[in-house]
């Protein structure tokens, strides 16, 4: 069989490593850009030899035992927790907003007075969306709602989405909750890591099998062979040609910056709900613990997502769009053996672990389905 897989991120990459290597089968990926692993690709900066995120602040995390043994073949890890700060007036506090947050926030006997309602009606280490916890009935709850929501979420909303919260799917607004915990850490998964060398070098060492063949700089629409099955993971709706129309996405871009001090800020990533253009300021060094006299910040910005001008990144969930990517994802059950998969061709936003996770379950009913 000849295999293409379209796309050398990280869900192209594992699918083309299981079919090279499980199935014994020749792959060819191609990719777009001039590097591999997509949006999690980092590369080392040549002034402070610091690894740089180049699109923003990636961090595996995940409770699947089957994803942290899969990808360990391919990187040693270095354990690190992911515990971020939010601007709030001017001061940078813990986020998630959690009961140490409340503590920075406000003096002894207020914040107490607040803690104590909290764990009272919800109990410790529970997570609650902001705007389930802004239905409360209590005033002392329906404060702190506010005072979250106005402070940490609206603002930072609006910027990264174009939307207000009420306005988006609650799928994605439960990402950022009222964490009822004395846990600073962004993440509770039981795996907590990135790759010791960079994402770069697990995703090329994924591809790294004789029987895999990757041409970078390579679109799909210009190739002229033909493949008897295609795993696709670039946007559907431009695999379509765009004929029902285009779907909608949010686009970032970044500013990096070498700044000539040994640490910018105290944590790795510190966002900024209110006043500044951008989203968030990531501090790359601290994810390796890595040591120079100077360091590398990215200012983040979030913009909507423009053909041949910017790329892809969130696909926006609304009813409407869902119904549009249907129309697409029914014209791909006329096609024989091609198949659409990741962010982009599932139309999904997806965590690290559950490309990894989708792919190696895809390839399971692939192998299933052969059998027949």
């Amino acid at each position: 069989m000849k295999n293409i897989v379209v796309g050398a991120g990280l869900t192209g990459s594992v699918i083309a490593n299981l079919i090279a290597n499980k199935l014994g089968e020749k792959v060819t990926v191609i990719d777009k850009n001039n590097f591999v692993g997509g949006n999690i690709n980092d590369y080392v900066d040549e002034q402070t030899q610091i690894h740089v995120h180049r699109f923003g602040p990636h961090i595996f995390h995940t409770n699947s035992e089957r994803v942290w043994n899969y990808l360990s073949q391919f990187t040693d890890w270095h354990e690190y927790s992911f515990e971020p700060n939010v601007v709030i007036k001017g001061q940078k506090v813990t986020l998630p907003f959690n009961l140490n947050t409340i503590k920075q926030c406000f003096d002894e006997q207020t914040a107490e007075k607040y803690i104590k309602k909290l764990v009272e009606t919800y109990g410790m280490e529970h997570k609650i969306p902001i705007l389930e916890l802004k239905q409360a009935d209590d005033e002392d709850l329906k404060f702190i709602a506010d005072f979250v929501y106005k402070y940490v979420f609206e603002g930072y909303t609006v910027k990264q989405w174009g939307l207000k919260p009420e306005e988006i799917d609650p799928s994605i607004t439960a990402r950022v909750p009222v964490f009822i915990s004395y846990d600073n850490r962004y993440f509770q998964d039981k795996y907590q890591a990135i790759p010791k060398n960079g994402y770069t070098e697990m995703v090329k060492n994924i591809l790294n099998h004789k029987n895999i063949e990757v041409c970078l700089n390579t679109k799909y629409q210009d190739l002229t062979e033909n493949f008897d099955r295609i795993f696709y993971t670039g946007s559907i709706d431009e695999f379509f040609n765009y004929k029902y129309g285009m779907l909608p996405y949010r686009s970032l871009t970044f500013d990096i910056e070498t700044i000539d001090c040994e640490y910018y800020q105290p944590t790795a990533m510190v966002n900024y709900p209110c006043d500044n253009d951008f989203t968030r300021i990531t501090e790359h060094k601290h994810f390796l613990n890595e040591k120079s006299k100077r360091t590398v910040i990215s200012k983040e910005y979030s913009q909507e997502f423009e053909l041949g001008k910017n790329e892809r990144y969130y696909p926006i969930k609304s009813y409407e769009n869902a119904n549009l990517y249907e129309k697409y994802l029914n014209d791909t059950k006329h096609l024989k053996n091609t198949y659409f998969l990741g962010r982009l061709g599932a139309y999904k936003y997806y965590n690290m672990d559950q490309a990894v996770l989708a792919a190696l379950e895809f390839f399971d009913n692939m192998v299933l389905l052969l059998k027949i």
